[in-house]
């Protein structure tokens, strides 16, 4: 083998290792992008099951049936 074609070889190697470096970066920024809409689902869902049982209890207790206007 001569140096010729061990230089083309380790550029070879150094452009491969770039692109996989560049493939898993989008792997994680993709994977990253999933977590934080997964956890603004999650968010999404507890606010709306605290809220509808804040009205389950108000509508089970009457709370708020009766409002005094007057002052």
């Amino acid at each position: 083998m001569d140096l010729t074609q061990a230089i083309s070889g380790m550029q070879q190697a150094k452009v491969m290792s770039q692109i996989q470096v560049a493939v898993a970066r989008k792997v994680m920024d993709s994977q990253k992008a999933n977590g934080a809409a997964a956890l603004k689902l999650l968010e999404a869902a507890s606010n709306t099951t605290s809220k509808a049982g804040d009205a389950l209890v108000a509508a089970a207790t009457g709370l708020g049936g009766e409002i005094d206007t007057y002052a």
